[in-house]
């Protein structure tokens, strides 16, 4: 790689409560989005009391974006408007395109163990905004796992790395969505598209997300990458997980007010009318 990238940015989550009462960790949300484009909010779901999450997030609306929720542990039932129903649990994926307008929930259940669940928002731009929703399972045995003998081990959710590609191959914005696995004091090195937005989220552990030398960066903190081609990070002594994502940028202005995204406060309007006058769904039905 000719131009390691160098973290521009660092930042822990934000607890704070969403759907009907749901505890959770906020890793960035609207304050930070503008510098995180096409990326707009990721929340982190982790507790081993059911009482945090089990009120979960019952129907609500969404447009003009992309959602992506990654259950590390645990199970999440979910139900929307064009007729998915079902669960996901430990190692699988929810992409879900809201598009032109959908309704569902996502109502974490109790399993007796540790729950760790993260949702994803992805923006559209202008041109896709009102496209047609749409919605896919990824089974964890379905999305590949790289295990090098240097001490890596990746699971390629979307985009490529070790001659693997993630299942999720259609997301708008191109995303890489790697979570990444390293054994103490490994180095790990990845490239991405020039001009791609990327990020590192922590999941366990800690390490230096810059081969500079620096304090090591502890769990539950975003690392936000400037330009440059790739990335170097080195596992510190406990070993380092988190979350590898990049995305094409957009670069359009962003009207936002709770779970609807547009370009316009026109538009923000317009949505939230046909959501109190039953018009919001174009494509299935209000459940």
């Amino acid at each position: 790689m000719s131009i390691v990238r160098e973290p521009v940015s660092i930042f822990s989550s934000i607890p704070t409560m969403e759907g009907a009462g749901v505890r959770l960790k906020r890793a960035f949300g609207h304050a930070e989005a503008p510098r995180l484009d096409p990326f707009l909010l990721l929340d982190d779901i982790h507790s081993q009391n059911p009482e945090d999450y089990i009120a979960g997030f019952p129907w609500h609306p969404h447009r003009g974006i992309e959602t992506v929720t990654y259950v590390l542990h645990g199970d999440v039932e979910h139900g929307d408007s064009i007729g998915n129903r079902g669960a996901i649990g430990d190692g699988d994926v929810q992409w879900m395109t809201a598009g032109s307008g959908i309704v569902h929930q996502e109502m974490p259940q109790p399993t007796g163990g540790d729950m760790r669940g993260l949702q994803l928002w992805v923006n559209l731009p202008a041109s896709m905004k009102m496209m047609d929703p749409r919605y896919r399972d990824i089974k964890a045995d379905t999305i590949p796992v790289v295990i090098q003998e240097t001490g890596i081990m990746v699971r390629v959710v979307a985009g490529n790395f070790g001659g693997e590609s993630g299942p999720m191959e259609d997301l708008v914005q191109g995303p890489t969505y790697l979570d990444v696995t390293l054994s103490p004091g490994t180095r790990f090195e990845h490239s991405f598209e020039p001009g791609h937005t990327a990020f590192a989220y922590t999941l366990n552990g800690a390490g230096n997300f810059s081969p500079k030398a620096g304090k090591p960066v502890g769990e539950e903190h975003i690392v936000l990458y400037g330009p440059g081609s790739g990335v170097e990070i080195i596992a510190g002594e406990t070993g380092l997980r988190f979350l590898l994502i990049s995305g094409q940028p957009i670069g359009e202005p962003v009207a936002w007010r709770g779970p609807i995204v547009m370009n316009t406060e026109e538009e923000l309007y317009e949505a939230f009318r046909e959501y109190r006058d039953g018009t919001f769904i174009k494509v299935g039905e209000e459940p």
